[in-house]
Formats: C-alpha cells, structure tokens, sequence
C-alpha cells in the first residue's frame, strides 16, 4: 500500500471495485515452520535448566515486576 493518502485511497477503491487485487503472499514452508516451532518449545526449559535457583528468582522477580508496572499503567 501506498503512504501517500491519495494514493492509498485509490488503491483501496481499486481493490473495492476489483480494479487491482492484492499482491499474493509468500507461501511459507511447513517443514521450516515445524522447525521454528520445536525450536522455541526447547528453548526456554534449555535456558531455565542452565540458571541457577538464584538466577531464576531474580528472572521471575523482574517478570512479575514487570506485570506489576504494566497492569498499574492501564
């Protein structure tokens, strides 16, 4: 889409009235997805396996903090 908002609006009335369509997406692998995916399921008990208990209460103390700060700014 374009930024100018001229352009944009005329790109939305085209692809309304079927002028133009849409740029097709990528097509993404499935393999490389199911990859990705079991990469981050092992990812944080690897990290979590390799602090010390020390090392996770402070980890956890900052997260709850963190909600803490977030919830109190809504």
């Amino acid at each position: 889409m374009p930024r100018d908002p001229n352009q944009r609006a005329k790109a939305v009335v085209d692809f309304a009235t079927g002028q133009r369509t849409p740029a097709p997406q990528p097509v993404k692998d499935p393999a490389a997805i199911a990859r990705g995916h079991l990469g981050g399921l092992k990812g944080g008990h690897a990290r979590a396996a390799k602090l010390t208990a020390e090392e996770r209460s402070e980890s956890a103390r900052k997260a709850a903090q963190a909600r803490w700060e977030r919830d109190r700014q809504s």
